[in-house]
């Protein structure tokens, strides 16, 4: 009682007419040292956090917390409930779903995973499971198990899990631009099932495009229809469609949001519109120079396959700032080139000494996504990740428009 009490409490920080809805952000526990304390969250601004990552291990009787400070977890249960926060975990992510697969591949599996997912919220007193699974069916960072079956065993995991769990446990999922893929590799047409037994889906709308990418296009695209076909990647738009059609109620839809974006080597010829200084759409790139981005980009390290990795390119917004791309107010710092784009509603920033143009999401493009949410009737939103933000520049500018 005393909890729910203190959700009602801390939700008046937030405007009155998104009280009932997600207003969620990722958590990442490895950044509790590098910048990001959890004294530094801004409580007030949400109603959900997820602490990232727990993940697979070979083992279905165990979840594991490496790489995420696990010593950290209890004390952000801890910190979450104080201010009337529901804490989640999230399971997986781009460098922890190996072992999805395997651990859902057999009802024996199934079984021991649910009780240990179970056993772990009990452990920690976390209100809420958030599985990334990235990707059901489909290979994600290079060495997942993958198995033409697993959307069907996934699903008959989560039935068993909802069957087994406790009436307030929120269930979500982290799920792409598309429909989980069906057996033959397509996007399943049907998954009114996994609406039953999720509470909610956050679509990932985000990566769109990037370094892999042909040409410097939108990180997170509210929109894309009214881009050339060969533009048309996905967006959040598109991806609410599909997932809707597919059987997924607009209510049980949380739209995933950016706190962060892509860099790219672009030399000033392609940049800017021929003759103009005006920033050209869609322009080449050199996909051999990948620029570093801010502190927190992965640079030089070795991944969960053992394969080494270079820089990223990743800008948190805050990133931006440091970068002397934007000012301190989140707008286009002096000496920079800007565009935004009308039909994705996502900005560029171009710095034309050092060659590196940034795709990314500001307070414009942060409220056309809120606008989006409230018009459509989306559950709310999830933000990767609140460390990512500058001074609540972005989430303010979300929390405003729902």
């Amino acid at each position: 009682m005393m909890f729910k009490l203190l959700l009602a409490a801390s939700l008046t920080f937030l405007p009155s007419a998104y009280a009932s809805k997600v207003a969620g952000a990722w958590y990442a526990g490895w950044h509790a040292t590098e910048g990001y304390p959890l004294s530094n969250v801004s409580w007030n601004k949400y109603n959900t956090m997820y602490y990232s990552f727990a993940t697979t291990t070979s083992n279905v009787d165990t979840i594991s917390l490496e790489g995420s400070d696990g010593s950290l977890l209890p004390v952000f249960v801890s910190e979450a409930h104080a201010h009337g926060v529901e804490a989640h975990i999230a399971i997986g992510g781009w460098g922890g779903s190996i072992y999805f697969s395997s651990n859902v591949a057999t009802a024996r599996n199934r079984t021991a995973f649910v009780h240990t997912v179970l056993d772990f919220v009990g452990k920690y007193d976390l209100d809420g499971i958030n599985f990334d699974w990235e990707y059901p069916s489909k290979q994600g960072i290079g060495c997942n198990v993958v198995n033409s079956d697993d959307t069907a065993n996934f699903l008959s995991f989560l039935q068993e899990l909802r069957e087994e769990s406790c009436l307030n446990l929120t269930i979500s999922a982290a799920v792409s631009v598309t429909p989980f893929r069906d057996s033959s590799g397509n996007p399943s047409t049907d998954v009114s099932a996994f609406a039953e037994v999720l509470d909610y889906i956050a679509i990932m709308d985000y990566d769109v495009w990037g370094s892999w990418s042909s040409a410097v296009g939108p990180n997170a695209p509210l929109d894309d229809s009214c881009a050339a076909s060969s533009e048309q990647q996905g967006s959040a738009a598109s991806a609410v469609k599909a997932w809707s059609n597919a059987g997924m109620p607009i209510d049980q839809i949380v739209l995933g949001v950016a706190s962060y974006g892509h860099s790219y080597d672009v030399s000033p010829s392609d940049a800017f519109v021929s003759g103009t200084k005006t920033l050209a759409a869609y322009p080449a790139f050199n996909s051999s120079n990948q620029p570093v981005g801010d502190a927190w980009d992965n640079t030089a390290s070795v991944d969960s396959c053992g394969i080494h990795q270079g820089s990223g390119g990743t800008f948190d917004f805050w990133g931006l700032i440091d970068g002397g791309f934007l000012n301190s107010k989140g707008t286009t710092a002096e000496g920079i080139y800007y565009r935004f784009d009308s039909c994705s509603k996502t900005p560029y920033v171009y710095n034309e000494t050092s060659e590196v143009m940034i795709s990314y999401d500001n307070a414009d493009s942060f409220a056309a996504k809120g606008t989006f949410i409230k018009d459509t009737g989306l559950l709310g939103y999830a933000m990767w990740q609140a460390g990512g933000d500058y001074d609540n520049i972005l989430v303010d500018a979300i929390n405003s428009a729902v």
